[in-house]
C-alpha cells in the first residue's frame, strides 16, 4: 500500500540484488505470505519440503511476485530467523525451479508495470 514501514515483520525471497556501494548491496524482495492469493497468477506457493528446510511454519505459504520491496542490504529493513541471533538474516536458498519461477513471474508483472514497488528508507 506503499508505506515505508511494513505492518509486520515477514520472510521474504530476495530476487535481484545489485552492488550499490563497496559494502552496500540493493535488493528486490518479495514477500512471503500465508493469505492465499486471490489469484494464482499473483503468487507462487512454496513446496511443503522447502518450508522445512528454510525453518518456517508448517501452514501453506506463498511468495507473493506483484508486490517488490526494494532496499539497501543490509539496512534497517532486515530482521533476524524467528529465534537465532542477529547474524541470522538469511533462512537459505530457494531450489532452483523454483527460483526461476518466481523471479521470472516478477519479471513479467513488472515490465507489464503489474508490479508494485516500493522503496524502502534507510
Amino acid at each position: 500500500q506503499g508505506r515505508e514501514e511494513g505492518i509486520k515483520d515477514r520472510p521474504c525471497a530476495i530476487v535481484l540484488a545489485a552492488a550499490a556501494s563497496e559494502d552496500r548491496t540493493k535488493v528486490t524482495v518479495l514477500p512471503v505470505t500465508h493469505t492465499p492469493p486471490a489469484d494464482v497468477r499473483f503468487a507462487v506457493e512454496i513446496p511443503a519440503i522447502t518450508k522445512r528446510r528454510l525453518g518456517l511454519d508448517d501452514r501453506r505459504s506463498w511468495i507473493v511476485v506483484s508486490e517488490g520491496n526494494q532496499f539497501t542490504w543490509p539496512g534497517p529493513d532486515l530482521r533476524p530467523h524467528p529465534g537465532h541471533d542477529l547474524a541470522s538474516i538469511a533462512y537459505g536458498f530457494l531450489p532452483p525451479n523454483l527460483f526461476r519461477e518466481v523471479l521470472t513471474r516478477f519479471l513479467v508483472f513488472a515490465r507489464a508495470g503489474l508490479a508494485t514497488q516500493v522503496r524502502r528508507t534507510e
